[in-house]
């Protein structure tokens, strides 16, 4: 019999930014025990036209259903426990995690219609919850959201630390520190493996902390003669805090803009958090308030097209405007990717003549992940015998990978979405079997890149549509005039000829080429027009567009 083995597995947020789900199994090759970590969800762009969401392929995990002991979510981020109201149901097993995002997931769905009521076991951070052959121990550290935790995972071969995405920071502002003790007292204990955040590998040093940040807020607003608008992430309660008494300290107001924004203060407040601050106020009150009396909290930070601040700068929101010398404040970091859209709002705002105040200018963000100098200290605490980089970029992985060896660690693993690596009862290495694979939400259907017509959409996108119907006996004479529908495609080519007569000349092209013999046979004729008429128009355009073409037999 093959002996027992402990193996990692992720499926999302190695080789990128978001989607994090991975999994721990225990046991012999073919009957292991596994353990799901996050549940992520990752935002579709461009290149995904159609559609809203990126998930991991589950079907793996479907399949193992009856061998999985639990999903373990390390905190109320979208892209570690997005995916559970699209994927859970094709699952439906046991979820833990703290009471900050249990309450988040229950406000989740109360707003979203028709959203399913996802039960959810809530574990005290610093407490322990048994999954199988999994000891799940909650280890609360900073980041940017309420109640984060890494995850001490102890097994029949030694113990794990799955850090989620975590910080250092000795005032963080809402909600408890990284646990530095606890964090040491598992170094003595020993631990196998490390499987840490990436995120900042590249940069240097450690990060300030939320209380500067708030410090900071207090002088700019101070110096502002009139409104203020802070836009930050949603989830980021500290921030919000920070805001709301920099606010309080000059004698303003805090306007709420955007439900999600609300959705998380109230979620906080039902916790406990963000008792010391001022009464929050609707938008609604907006209009009545002395310029030099408010400051507007709003979602937007990330150029988000739908969300408040993209509209307030498009002057397209029912109850927020800006005037020339108000002050906007991006109190966050541009996620790589949505450089473009945060520079399209800024933009906007601008033409208004309105200030804009960035992370560049001063010191109003900190990130919520570790930079190399947090790294090293962990490292140091924790000195396990394996190193396993992950949430991160190519760059950010290997960075990271080259650190954890100057720092002493005997095996460092290269591992990537879909693969699995052995950490104990085998040679520890990692291997490409690919597990892995990506889901796509569309509206309100779920499906692969190939299921959901992505790439044909991407397709026409660029090169547009034609199409052609053809009415032909069934002795192969064509009845009537062919009827042709274009879309995406200009009207006329470089020597002014209409793409109408373009496409027209293609089909005649290949009916006059066939005999009435072929002509009957629909496959045939269907096929030898689309070819014709996509070589017509690439002559013309220099593009092939996508040609649909029915024959309609009578």
């Amino acid at each position: 019999m093959t002996s027992s083995e402990l193996v990692f597995m992720p499926l999302g947020g190695v080789g990128e930014i978001g989607m994090n789900m991975a999994l721990y199994g225990i046991g012999p090759e073919g009957d292991k025990r596994w353990l799901i970590v996050d549940f992520g969800v990752a935002f579709a762009n461009e290149a995904h036209p159609g559609a809203d969401l990126i998930f991991a392929d589950i079907r793996f995990l479907e399949q193992e259903r009856d061998r999985i002991d639990g999903i373990v979510i390390t905190h109320g981020h979208e892209d570690h426990f997005g995916a559970l109201f699209a994927l859970w149901p094709r699952l439906e097993i046991p979820i833990y995690t703290s009471g900050f995002l249990a309450d988040l997931i229950e406000a989740k769905a109360e707003a979203e219609p028709g959203s399913l009521e996802i039960p959810v076991n809530q574990v005290e951070q610093g407490s322990r919850v048994q999954l199988g052959p999994f000891n799940v121990e909650f280890v609360p550290v900073s980041h940017s959201i309420p109640e984060a935790n890494a995850l001490a995972i102890r097994t029949e071969h030694g113990l794990v630390l799955h850090t989620g995405d975590w910080k250092l920071d000795a005032t963080p502002g809402v909600g408890k520190g990284t646990d530095i003790a606890r964090m040491n007292e598992l170094g003595e204990e020993g631990v196998l493996a490390l499987v840490c955040d990436s995120t900042n590998a590249l940069s240097e040093g450690s990060s300030i902390s939320e209380k500067e940040v708030e410090e900071e807020l207090t002088k700019l607003i101070a110096k502002a003669p009139h409104r203020v608008a802070v836009s930050t992430f949603a989830s980021n309660v500290s921030r919000v805090q920070a805001i709301a008494r920099a606010a309080r300290a000059n004698d303003r107001q805090c306007v709420v803009v955007g439900r999600a924004l609300w959705r998380f203060i109230e979620v906080a407040q039902e916790q406990g958090y963000l008792n010391d601050v001022p009464e929050f106020i609707s938008d609604d009150d907006y209009g009545y308030l002395p310029r030099d009396k408010v400051v507007a909290i709003l979602t937007g930070s990330q150029g988000e097209k739908r969300a408040a601040l993209a509209r307030v700068a498009a002057k397209e929101h029912p109850t927020v405007q800006l005037s020339k010398g108000d002050q906007v404040i991006f109190s966050s970091k541009a996620i790589p990717g949505n450089e473009r859209a945060i520079n399209e709002v800024i933009n906007n705002l601008a033409a208004q003549d309105v200030e804009i105040i960035t992370e560049k200018d001063a010191p109003i963000h900190v990130s919520g992940h570790p930079k190399r100098g947090d790294l090293r200290k962990l490292y140091e605490w924790i000195q396990p015998k394996i190193a396993v980089p992950v949430h991160g970029e190519e760059m950010h992985l290997r960075a990271h990978a080259q650190l954890a060896r100057k720092m002493g660690v005997r095996e460092v693993l290269h591992v990537r979405n879909g693969w699995m690596a052995r950490l104990a009862g085998g040679t520890v290495k990692s291997w490409d079997e690919y597990f892995g694979g990506r889901l796509y939400k569309d509206g309100s259907l779920v499906g692969t890149f190939e299921e959901m017509g992505i790439q044909e959409r991407r397709k026409l996108s660029y090169v547009g549509h034609i199409s052609v119907a053809i009415t032909v006996s069934r002795k192969g004479e064509i009845l009537g005039h062919p009827q042709m529908a274009l879309a995406g495609i200009p009207e006329r080519d470089a020597n002014d000829q209409l793409f109408v007569e373009i496409v027209e000349a293609g089909i005649f092209g290949a009916l006059k080429g066939m005999p009435a013999k072929k002509r009957k046979d629909v496959e045939v004729l269907r096929e030898a027009v689309r070819r014709s008429v996509r070589s017509e128009v690439n002559q013309k355009w220099a593009k092939k567009p996508v040609v649909a073409v029915m024959i309609n037999l009578v």
